[in-house]
């Protein structure tokens, strides 16, 4: 059967139409469940040692990250003050893939650009409470010796999974597909290991950590760096301690997706 012309072009005009109610109906089916998405796409990282008693962390429905422990009975709303600490690196240099890089010159840049992004993740987590309309909780840079109704956020950055094709750009050690950690990289994720302490006690009373990923566009200068997009991932763990912050009990604070749908 012959369709005339007109018909033929009207259908074609149809199609990208379509196709754009299909995609709004599936991001909006994906960001309803999108804590149980991230579940099945992303796996937690391996507990790096940032954290005491890892085994008292378990996966809550309600919040983005994929590990935490809140000691029983503790009323956060209590807390009105936050001390956050310069993010920690440690777990970050002893990566596999940070050791098989055969130019000492740039493993030093690498380290360089780490000691950037802890200091990029710790601003990110000021501006975003300081910036937060509800102001709850107060960013204190310099605490008081005794403060009372004040946490310390401690944060430590144990895995940034880098670009496979930057890494051999600067000088990966083996031929492509070789090494410990090639199936680990181009996965394009980073972690983050975290706890809050009383600040006047010193005493830990929540644990948490968190997976998460992001993929960069077909456009995206991000690509030109060996870490990529980790920055717009640090963007979002800040803006969710934020929203943990302002909480109200039995709200749900869900995870972004982890993928977007590119058609290329």
């Amino acid at each position: 059967m012959k369709y005339p012309q007109k018909n033929i072009a009207s259908m074609a005009g149809l199609l990208p139409i379509c196709l754009a109610a299909l995609l709004a109906v599936g991001c909006s089916t994906v960001n309803n469940g999108s804590n149980a998405i991230k579940d099945e796409m992303v796996q937690p990282a391996p507990d790096a040692g940032f954290i005491d008693h890892p085994e008292r962390q378990s996966k809550p429905a309600d919040l983005p990250f994929q590990k935490v422990w809140i000691k029983p009975g503790l009323e956060l709303g209590g807390y009105r003050n936050l001390v956050v600490a310069p993010v920690n690196t440690q777990y970050m240099l002893e990566l596999d893939w940070m050791h098989q890089l055969s130019s000492a010159n740039v493993l030093g840049d690498i380290k360089k650009d780490t000691q950037e992004l802890a200091q990029y993740f710790h601003a990110q987590v000021v501006k975003s409470f300081k910036n937060d309309p509800h102001h709850r909780v107060q960013v204190i840079e310099h605490p008081q010796k005794n403060m009372t109704s004040a946490l310390r956020l401690e944060l430590a950055l144990i895995e940034v999974n880098p670009s496979q094709s930057m890494l051999h750009a600067l000088s990966w050690a083996g031929p492509p597909g070789t090494g410990t950690a090639v199936g680990l990289v181009n996965k394009r994720t980073a972690a983050f290991e975290g706890r809050l302490r009383d600040l006047r006690t010193g005493e830990v009373v929540a644990t948490f950590a968190d997976r998460d990923t992001q993929d960069a566009g077909p456009i995206d200068l991000t690509r030109l760096t060996w870490y990529g997009p980790v920055k717009g991932i640090m963007d979002r763990w800040a803006e969710q301690f934020v929203q943990i912050a302002n909480r109200k009990p039995g709200e749900m604070i869900t995870d972004p997706t982890a993928f977007t749908l590119r058609p290329f």
